[in-house]
């Protein structure tokens, strides 16, 4: 218990939140340069692997690629990845360079195989009743996947993100093995400074982060629920010329289909 209360005396000592000659980078700013990581790898991981989970999931194509390439992708060790990545860009632009963009693209790697999974889940789960009205109304394929396949798997979309979002915040710690910033940081440079407090003050960082972004991910995928739910949907999108209700069409398709 002492060494939990250490650790957070460490944490709200006034001295490691102000920069100076033995702490050039505050605690602030490297809880800024974590979240810039994070930002940075799931961005380009959402470009990377919406679209292509947005067309697996409306085409029924790739399955399989989806399964074996999530797969492989979380089997890869990300710290052997990071190292191989350093060497190899390392031999072409310059040192400080070198570790951000090994990074980025380690921990990009790292973010695809949930957001892709989530993507491709959630325009799946979709019901074929709703699509396939939409399709009856003159919907181009295009406004299928935009108008009423996104919207209703919001959620599962957004869980795809969450999860991605919290193993990249967790894995961006082992960037600072090839000296690049972020919590990370502190907590190496307690381990080589044998400051027990500093390591679990970085640990605690890292744990604390990790659950204000998942809460903030929790709450999105909270709202988006209300949202896409049919009881809540009150919009209505316009199609060339007529509103469009998913619910609605779906009920009507399936009253339908008893006659």
């Amino acid at each position: 218990m002492q060494f939990f209360l250490d650790a957070l005396r460490w944490l709200t000592d006034p001295a490691n939140y102000a920069a100076g000659a033995q702490n050039p980078l505050p605690i602030q700013e490297r809880i800024g340069e974590h979240l810039l990581y994070t930002v940075v790898a799931v961005a380009i991981a959402a470009v990377i692997a919406l679209p292509l989970g947005f067309y697996i999931g409306h085409t029924g194509r790739g399955r399989q690629f989806v399964i074996g390439f999530t797969g492989a992708m979380r089997a890869l060790p990300t710290l052997g990845l990071l190292m191989a990545l350093f060497v190899i860009v390392g031999a072409t632009v310059p040192f400080t360079r070198a570790a951000f963009i090994a990074s980025i693209i380690a921990l990009v790697v790292l973010a695809i195989p949930s957001i892709l999974a989530g993507a491709y889940a959630g325009i799946e789960s979709v019901d074929r009743h709703t699509v396939d009205a939409g399709r009856a109304m003159g919907m181009t394929e295009l406004q299928i996947v935009m108008q009423i396949e996104i919207p209703l798997s919001l959620p599962l979309i957004i869980g795809g993100i969450r999860a991605s979002a919290l193993q990249v915040i967790a894995t961006a710690v082992i960037a600072s093995y090839i000296s690049l910033g972020g919590i990370g940081t502190i907590i190496s440079s307690g381990i080589g400074l044998n400051d027990n407090n500093r390591i679990l003050g970085g640990a605690i960082l890292v744990t604390v982060l990790a659950l204000v972004v998942d809460g903030l991910f929790a709450a999105a995928q909270q709202l988006t629920k209300r949202r896409s739910s049919p009881g809540a949907t009150r919009r209505n999108t316009h199609v060339r010329g007529r509103s469009f209700r998913p619910a609605a069409v779906a009920g009507i398709t399936a009253h339908e289909g008893k006659n």
